[in-house]
């Protein structure tokens, strides 16, 4: 298994470690309630230095992110970052990322780690143009620190105002005494926080700052058990398991980053907007137990006649809610909020109730 510059003070922790992505990674430290709390509460740190990223650069680069993001690259300027998805020939997501704009003639695309091979691959076949592509994975180091402090505990690192940075912005500086550190506002646990991206060389300074600026907060090292359940609460998608390359982003509900506007012409576009017309077969959409039971991926969704509407995709018992929440697809006129459906449990047809997402309010 792959290392990253942090699984040594992980191992260290007494964090339970398993395979992921073929990385060595933290599944938990204290237990996953506990540190989805202190998420919530206070602040928290993710290694997140498995994920994937691609500078993209010259005088092609906007050219390149164009035809191979489904969001609108001409809307960014240098500073800011766009959720987006790789869409197939197919119209399906080949991974969802994020789209850094560094300057005028040169971004960076944060992939999900598992899918760092198969996107690259993509990016070098739709490479007609001859933009400059770099595969900086394994070069760059990435840690999240999220929750209510994080922005208080960081601020002690640096002299750059971290209140200045708006959501889905960033800026590069020095933090911890490390020059060029990429600091973004930006995180997967809808509690606020920054993500941080520098040389991995680095690695032990900045873990080792952070957790002495965030001790008197009771700053905590968080595992990807705790992430997906942050994650879970707030509806955002997992690769893998809530989209995948079958699933369209119109199926996904991310429309929203799906711009069919004149110049956008991205790979799959002509099978969206067919799509679109047409309508679509299933949606994505949340629910939340009425009866007692914690839905997981892969159980089936049915209506109260008992009949296969669809399937869930992902599903926990919400630490800050208390009750059993889940996303799956079901066919569209299931999909309103308030709708009544069944969750099919060990062969008991258990209540549930579409939900409006996110499940936490912050």
């Amino acid at each position: 298994m792959k290392k990253t510059p942090f699984t040594d003070t992980h191992i260290a922790l007494g964090a339970k470690m398993h395979e992921f992505a073929g990385y060595n990674m933290p599944i938990e430290y204290s237990g996953i309630i506990d540190e989805h709390l202190a998420v919530i509460n206070s602040v928290g740190v993710f290694d997140v230095s498995h994920m994937g990223e691609f500078w993209v650069k010259g005088a092609k680069a906007f050219d390149f992110v164009q035809k191979i993001s489904s969001n609108d690259a001409s809307a960014l300027t240098p500073g800011k970052i766009q959720y987006t998805c790789f869409v197939n020939e197919n119209g399906g997501i080949i991974d969802d990322f994020l789209l850094y704009s560094y300057e005028p003639e040169k971004y960076m695309l944060v992939v999900n780690a598992a899918n760092i091979e198969k996107d690259w691959a993509w990016c070098v076949k739709q490479n007609t143009m001859g933009a400059e592509l770099e595969n900086a994975s394994d070069h760059t180091a990435q840690l999240a620190i999220q929750g209510q402090k994080a922005l208080d505990t960081l601020q002690k690192l640096t002299d750059i105002d971290l209140s200045a940075i708006p959501y889905y912005t960033f800026t590069t500086g020095k933090l911890a005494g490390v020059d060029n550190v990429i600091i973004s506002n930006t995180g997967y646990t809808g509690a606020g926080g920054f993500e941080l991206y520098f040389y991995p060389e680095y690695g032990s300074r900045i873990w080792d700052a952070v957790f002495e600026a965030g001790a008197e907060f009771g700053i905590k090292p968080i595992g990807l058990g705790a992430r997906d359940t942050l994650r879970l609460e707030m509806g955002f998608c997992l690769y893998g398991n809530d989209i995948d390359d079958s699933t369209t982003p119109l199926q996904a509900g991310l429309g929203w980053i799906t711009k069919l506007v004149d110049g956008n012409n991205f790979v799959g576009r002509e099978i969206i907007e067919a799509e679109k017309i047409k309508g679509i077969p299933r949606r994505l959409c949340g629910f939340t137990m009425i009866d007692r039971g914690i839905p997981r991926h892969g159980y089936e969704i049915v209506n109260a006649e008992g009949e296969s509407i669809g399937h869930v995709t992902s599903g926990t018992m919400s630490p800050v809610l208390k009750v059993g929440i889940g996303l799956g697809y079901v066919q569209p006129e299931y999909a309103k909020a308030g709708t009544e459906i069944f969750i099919k449990i060990r062969e008991r047809n258990l209540k549930a109730e579409v939900t409006k997402l996110p499940f936490r309010k912050n």
